[in-house]
């Protein structure tokens, strides 16, 4: 039996981060919205997922400065003192989380299942989503909206862009065929290998496409799009460290392709519909791939992670990932180009 038998009145959900996580409980929360047009939701999440959130229709968005420690803790706080929530959707199973949840009142604590908590999320909950089959993490965020009483089948995102935003993209696309890469995993070990890369690049530019390099300004990923560029023998626009998350976004939308590691990017264009070529070998793609794109990535985690487990991947535990630094050179260039190929034919087709 559903949580409730009629719209609550409010709800909070509490997902910090990160972008690909939140991509994840957007399409979660927009069906809630959907079902439930009437319910205020209040969405508590950190300064940079704000940038992305917090103009999504009819969600009053509370941003936590993690790096304020406590004193970050106690302004969510003071901003909902007074309130009491129907519901506290705890979709985050991190003690830092689980910790800020501890300020805000609701009747009922949603958290994970037994068998997808950890960090001790069950003792900061009173109710627990039944044990699920669930793989995907989105997966398991629309396990809460079904606890709920809110029905979930496919994912679908509506995330508000400004016509500045899109044509910004377009200044970039100039309806050309255009390949986006987005390098930069959070670790660098989850990085797939400069000159190959590079070589991608080229071959694009081989078929007629041209390419993007985009990314956070973070100096590690500036050095990395510096390092692509010099490999390459064909020109590449680099645009690391020059678009905030919403121009990001466009661009993501605007691109006919993206190729990614496992990093955010690769779950923000597929809010935008656009297909994505993931990068795997540390963690399971059939659990935090490109929710929309999972027949097109390119992995070899299932080959580590039996190597290093010794068993077969269906008998380990949901989430078990692969250790090692140069996992990610046994992605072959041949692997993503036929990938590529796959998907310039299948476009020209229609």
């Amino acid at each position: 039996m559903a949580l409730f038998s009629s719209p609550p009145k409010s709800l909070c959900i509490l997902r910090l981060s990160a972008i690909g996580d939140v991509c994840h409980a957007i399409a979660v929360v927009q069906a809630i919205q959907q079902h439930w047009p009437e319910t205020d939701i209040t969405w508590v999440t950190g300064k940079i997922e704000t940038q992305l959130i917090g103009n999504l229709p009819g969600i009053k968005v509370v941003t936590f400065d993690k790096k304020a420690g406590l004193k970050g803790m106690l302004a969510v706080w003071s901003v909902l003192k007074g309130q009491k929530f129907d519901a506290l959707l705890h979709m985050q199973a991190a003690i830092r989380a689980s910790a800020l949840s501890l300020g805000i009142k609701a009747k009922y604590r949603v958290g994970f299942s037994r068998n997808r908590t950890k960090e001790g999320q069950w003792l900061f909950t009173n109710k627990h989503l039944p044990n699920t089959d669930s793989f995907h993490v989105l997966d398991n965020f629309a396990d809460f909206a079904r606890y709920i009483g809110v029905p979930f089948t496919a994912p679908n995102w509506n995330i508000p862009l400004t016509d500045e935003d899109i044509q910004f993209a377009k200044h970039y696309t100039a309806d050309k065929k255009t390949l986006l890469i987005s390098p930069a995993a959070s670790k660098d070990e989850r990085n797939w290998l400069t000159e190959r890369y590079a070589e991608i690049a080229d071959h694009a530019n081989q078929q007629g496409m041209q390419v993007l390099l985009c990314g956070s300004p973070a100096p590690r990923e500036i050095n990395l799009g510096k390092s692509i560029e010099q490999h390459c023998q064909y020109p590449v626009v680099n645009l690391i460290g020059q678009t905030n998350l919403k121009q990001l976004t466009a661009l993501l939308g605007q691109a006919d392709v993206v190729l990614a590691p496992d990093t955010g990017p690769a779950h923000l264009a597929t809010t935008q519909g656009t297909p994505v070529i993931g990068l795997y070998a540390h963690s399971n793609p059939k659990r935090t791939g490109p929710y929309n794109s999972l027949d097109i990535v390119a992995s070899v985690y299932e080959q580590h992670v039996e190597e290093q487990q010794g068993k077969p991947i269906h008998d380990l535990p949901w989430g078990t990932r692969v250790k090692g630094t140069d996992l990610m050179q046994d992605i072959s260039v041949e692997h993503v180009k036929n990938i590529l190929a796959g998907i310039l034919s299948t476009a020209n087709q229609r």
